[in-house]
């Protein structure tokens, strides 16, 4: 296995978040995407119809979907299509099942507590749906993967601190490798050669030199458009969301690398007067 796909961040069940062309609530309503949610939907299927055949060259891959697949009953917000989590889960699961279906395994990390529920129970009844390999526990949905990609390690978990300012936002992304790195030097573990986290909806990375070549640091986009909470933020108020996904390749020549397809939103049309 060489190809590692990694999602995050869909928050199916929000007017903003990921969301098919048309979808039958618990009451029997029909509901139909907004304009941008069209957009990004197009999206969606140009990412895996298209740019994974590309970058996988046709190789068979894993998914791993790196949290936030609902968005929940969160902070009070007035943004969900349906609150009742039975009906997020049905459009995740009408969402991903059929590219679930394309891939050789598929994993499922637990993300925000406000969106997933305590203990992430609602993400890990949909993982449960969607057959994610469980850990050792049993979980469908877990905390952190370690994932061992032929000779070089990943370490997959959804949350990663924030910056108002994008002039420090590598500071958060530079400091888990080293927070990673100093940890397992402390218990002789081995050191992940690739961090994978999201959480921001931004695509951002970061490599340095190892002895393995260079360890990798990434943080990847969301598939959720600006929300209220978002113009709140200084990233956000003048920003537009970032939308796509990565891919964690092992190359040939026992290398190991990245890709990553991001689309942005346009800004708000200009008023001339």
């Amino acid at each position: 296995m060489k190809n590692v796909i990694v999602i995050s961040d869909l928050h199916c069940g929000c007017q903003f978040g990921l969301f098919p062309p048309e979808f039958k609530i618990d009451g029997g309503n029909i509901v139909k995407q907004s304009k941008l949610q069209s957009v990004v939907w197009e999206w969606w299927n140009e990412f895996w119809n298209d740019w994974i055949p590309m970058v996988t060259k046709g190789e068979p891959y894993i998914i791993v979907n790196n949290g936030d697949a609902l968005d929940g009953d969160h902070h009070g917000s007035k943004t969900q299509i349906s609150k009742n989590v039975s009906d997020q889960q049905k459009i995740a699961e009408a969402i991903l099942k059929p590219i679930i279906a394309k891939a050789e395994k598929y994993y499922h990390i637990r993300g925000t507590e406000a969106h997933v529920g305590k203990s992430a129970e609602h993400e890990e009844n949909l993982a449960r749906s969607l057959g994610a390999i469980p850990d050792e526990l049993g979980n469908f949905a877990r905390w952190e993967l370690y994932m061992r990609l032929q000779d070089r390690l990943i370490h997959f978990s959804h949350h990663i601190g924030t910056s108002q300012s994008t002039a420090y936002e590598s500071t958060a992304v530079y400091k888990e490798m080293v927070e990673a790195f100093n940890e397992a030097g402390r218990w002789r573990d081995s050191p992940p050669d690739v961090i994978v986290r999201s959480h921001r909806h931004r695509q951002f990375e970061t490599r340095i030199a190892t002895e393995n070549g260079y360890g990798i640091t990434l943080v990847t986009p969301g598939w959720q458009l600006k929300t209220p909470f978002v113009y709140k933020l200084a990233t956000g108020r003048s920003g537009t969301p970032q939308i796509g996904g990565y891919l964690i390749k092992h190359g040939d020549e026992d290398d190991i690398y990245t890709r990553f397809k991001v689309w942005k939103i346009k800004r708000s049309k200009e008023e001339v007067v």
